[in-house]
């Protein structure tokens, strides 16, 4: 049986997208996993392509707003900006939530001068989440077999 886990961020656009792309490539029959935002902003264009350059296709999914997900019941959260972890409700049963907060790509890249720097931004926050996602078993101390 599969762990249910949700990526909460505050627009679902970017950093939650990014991470539940990354968690079906590495952990598909470990986890079902989803993500959502405090409110719904629309995919990043930009978050698709370097997710891409990865052959992780992400481009099919969909900004969606927590209250708008068919089921509230994941065994983990985990909220990845600070706004999401201030705003994160509570959630019923026993699910377990965790907070690790990644920069803002378009934040990041704001002072870049070229498309090429914006990229390196989105990158930069992409292998940042990679790296999280591939050690995801031993951060929620679950058994991956």
């Amino acid at each position: 049986m599969k762990n249910r886990l949700l990526f909460l961020c505050t627009g679902n656009s970017c950093r939650s997208q990014m991470a539940e792309g990354l968690t079906r490539f590495y952990w598909p029959d470990l986890f079902e996993v989803h993500s959502a935002g405090i409110e719904a902003h629309g995919l990043n264009p930009k978050a698709v392509q370097v997710m891409r350059e990865m052959n992780i296709d992400i481009s099919q999914h969909q900004s969606k707003e927590l209250r708008n997900l068919p089921s509230l019941s994941f065994d983990f959260v985990i909220t990845v900006c600070n706004n999401a972890n201030e705003a994160c409700p509570i959630f019923p049963g026993n699910t377990k939530k965790f907070h690790h907060d990644f920069n803002d790509p378009p934040k990041l890249a704001k002072t870049a001068k070229s498309q090429e720097e914006i990229l390196l931004c989105y990158r930069q926050v992409r292998d940042q989440i990679s790296e999280f996602v591939k050690n995801l078993p031993e951060f929620l101390k679950i058994r991956s077999s």
